[in-house]
């Protein structure tokens, strides 16, 4: 019999029963915590639930619940067990989901340690152990010597990663780069099916350095592009001219005396005619005689 079927028990369902189980939360809820009563559920014959509004701070829609039971021909009820469990408008976090399945590519951190997958459909099994000497030093020197190698399902989905990503051509720095990689002098390329289609950058000044990109990828650490010389994406603004400022002028005021010493500036006249061997200078007011003539 469903619990939505069962009769209520009058037992564990009077006054008595629900004081009861209110106090058996004291131990485990502040009496402020405990709010109002919120029903019964009959769990089985004579196991009933009650449930209490919890009001601390943080559980809102959570439910204080104490299972109480009585055996048969009892008139009282027995308290069974006390907890705190989420209502039907709980806050709840998301379902547990295990770690392996939790990862995502990026968070590993160091130290960290991925489960290993025996099925991996990305690898497949590498050389048998059995091999000769000969013929493992040759699978050694072409990099096969491994216990497992990249399956073509996992070489494709690289490659699509790579080329779609922002690796690729795609890439909005690779869009607006003036050459590709393919041309560029920093490029590595890649040994295998994927050297057709990628290398690994190599400059220091590239966002890209030390990392895997396309042939048609680029950025503006290409080797043989150069930055355009330029006087700038904005004109020089005119000079500013502020004629709400007056300065005056004192035109009446006298020149300053030239210094003698001075080699740069031109002597005074009083200077001239006073120096060893200077020509007279003459007043023009006066008369003078004239040598030819005689005349005073």
């Amino acid at each position: 019999m469903s619990p939505a079927t069962r009769g209520t028990d009058s037992i564990l369902a009077n006054p008595e029963s629900v004081a009861r189980a209110r106090e058996a939360l004291a131990p485990i809820a502040r009496a402020d915590d405990v709010g109002d009563h919120l029903g019964v559920e009959m769990l089985a014959d004579r196991l009933a639930n009650h449930r209490f509004a919890c009001l601390a701070s943080g559980y809102a829609g959570w439910e204080w619940v104490v299972t109480v039971v009585r055996v048969p021909r009892a008139r009282t009820a027995t308290i069974n067990e006390t907890e705190l469990l989420p209502g039907p408008d709980a806050l709840l976090p998301p379902p547990w989901v295990p770690w392996a399945d939790r990862l995502r590519p990026g968070d590993l951190s160091p130290g960290d340690v991925l489960p290993h997958r025996v099925d991996d459909p990305r690898l497949d099994p590498g050389p048998s152990p059995d091999m000769d000497d000969d013929d493992r030093a040759a699978v050694i020197e072409l990099g096969l010597g491994r216990a497992r190698v990249l399956s073509p399902l996992g070489r494709d989905a690289a490659a699509t990663r790579w080329y779609r990503g922002s690796h690729g051509p795609t890439a909005p720095q690779a869009v607006r780069s003036a050459a590709p990689c393919s041309t560029c002098g920093f490029l590595v390329q890649l040994g295998g099916v994927l050297g057709g289609l990628f290398g690994v950058c190599s400059n220091e000044w590239s966002n890209r350095d030390g990392q895997v990109v396309s042939f048609n990828h680029g950025c503006g650490a290409h080797s043989e592009t150069d930055a355009l010389r330029s006087a700038g994406d904005w004109p020089a603004d005119a000079p500013l001219v502020d004629d709400s400022v007056v300065i005056p002028l004192d035109l009446d005021r006298p020149a300053p005396a030239a210094d003698p010493g001075d080699p740069g500036s031109d002597p005074a006249p009083e200077a001239l005619s006073s120096a060893p061997g200077a020509p007279s200078v003459e007043d023009p007011s006066e008369p003078h005689e004239n040598p030819e003539s005689g005349d005073p």
